[in-house]
């Protein structure tokens, strides 16, 4: 009894161990979901483990076939048991000897939406093409989301541009075709400008294609625009535009300019204004220095006047005037005054006295000397004042 339940013991474990193995052992790996750019190209990643020891490719065959009917296949070696539809548009990429059951798709249709499953067989030997096993991973199939039209790329401007400093613009696109990565070019920017392309995996089944621009922007580039294109095998295009916007350099021109103005105009303002008193200066000195100046003259007249002492009075001149018109001899003269209109006016007085001729005064020369100066002729004498043709 214990003989029997030890080998039924036994059992179980090895036939635990050996289903373990053989369900770890053929097993394949996809992408169950990509999308496919109708008119462009697929890239469907595969890999694939299987119990056998590791046989070279040419003992190994791959076959992609539609998941629900195995014998319609879009890929095997032999061209002939390939649906027509398929037939130049699909192959291998990978080495089956070393697991790789990649599988590329050109020219998509709109139908090529799939599911599409992956088999492989064992050749008996590299001569005997029979085989012996034969494998489908029914469970791991690859389906397409189609896209009638390309997406946009992205452009990625991390900053604003400044004036005369470097400045990156980067333009990516993704991609389901790493054998025909798609084209980015740029337009509209700088001629020269340096571009940089990376090509790199994002994840399983999907790529990321790169276009880096560096440039020194300039002034004129404020308010242009930039585009970059993704063209994409089967000659479909996208494209996306970036406009740009210049940051000028900072600067202090509009304070530093108008200051600079100010100032040298009151420099030039302040020399011209001392050269002028200068020469101001100059001319008086030249002028006090010259003999006859002016100057000269009121300072000589100053001194005569200072050293002839006080004038004669108003009333001096009067009787300087009378004396010269008057000649009447002086045995005849009787002194008048106010005594001499009493003896006139008294009708007893039997005395006669003779009245003298005054000669006119247009026959007299004229009492100012006319060979002096003409500053030293400054008396006006009114005639009207001595009323010399009135009866005494």
């Amino acid at each position: 009894m214990d003989k029997e339940r030890k080998m039924m013991i036994c059992c179980l474990l090895m036939a635990a161990v050996s289903s373990s193995v053989f369900t770890e052992e053929w097993k394949a790996s996809v992408v169950r979901n990509l999308d496919a750019l109708v008119t462009s190209c697929i890239v469907m990643p595969c890999s694939f483990t299987h119990p056998k020891e590791k046989l070279s490719t040419s003992r190994l065959r791959g076959i992609w076939h539609r998941s629900d009917k195995r014998d319609e296949r879009i890929y095997f070696e032999d061209s002939t048991q390939v649906l027509e539809n398929f037939r130049g548009r699909t192959r291998l990429l990978g080495h089956l000897g070393q697991g790789n059951c990649s599988l590329e798709i050109t020219e998509i249709k709109d139908h090529d939406n799939g599911p599409y499953c992956f088999r492989v067989e064992f050749a008996r030997t590299e001569t005997d093409t029979s085989t012996k096993d034969k494998f489908s991973f029914v469970e791991d199939c690859v389906q397409f989301t189609m896209l009638p039209d390309p997406q946009k790329p992205t452009v990625l401007n991390p900053k604003p541009p400044i004036q005369d400093h470097p400045h990156t613009i980067t333009c990516t696109v993704v991609h389901t075709c790493p054998s025909h990565v798609p084209k980015l070019t740029w337009s509209g920017g700088p001629a020269d400008a340096e571009v940089t392309e990376i090509h790199r995996e994002l994840h399983r089944g999907f790529w990321e294609a790169q276009s880096i621009l560096t440039f020194i922007p300039q002034e004129k580039d404020d308010h242009s625009e930039i585009t970059c294109t993704a063209e994409f095998y089967g000659r479909k295009t996208s494209s996306t535009t970036l406009t740009l916007y210049v940051k000028r350099k900072v600067n202090y021109n509009h304070i530093i300019i108008p200051s600079v103005v100010g100032i040298g105009t009151a420099v030039i303002f302040g020399v011209l204004c001392i050269f002028m008193v200068k020469k101001y200066k100059r001319r008086i000195a030249e002028l006090q220095n010259r003999d006859g100046s002016m100057w000269n003259r009121l300072s000589r007249l100053s001194r005569r006047i200072r050293s002839d002492g006080p004038g004669p009075s108003r009333s001096d001149q009067r009787r300087s005037i009378w004396s010269r018109f008057s000649r009447r001899p002086k045995g005849d003269m009787t002194e008048w005054g106010p005594q001499s209109n009493n003896a006139i006016s008294n009708p007893r007085s039997n005395q006669k006295v003779s009245k003298p001729h005054f000669p006119s005064p247009k026959s007299q020369p004229k009492s100012c000397n006319y060979k002096e100066e003409a500053d030293d002729c400054d008396d006006y004498v009114n005639t009207a004042d001595l009323n010399i043709y009135g009866n005494i």
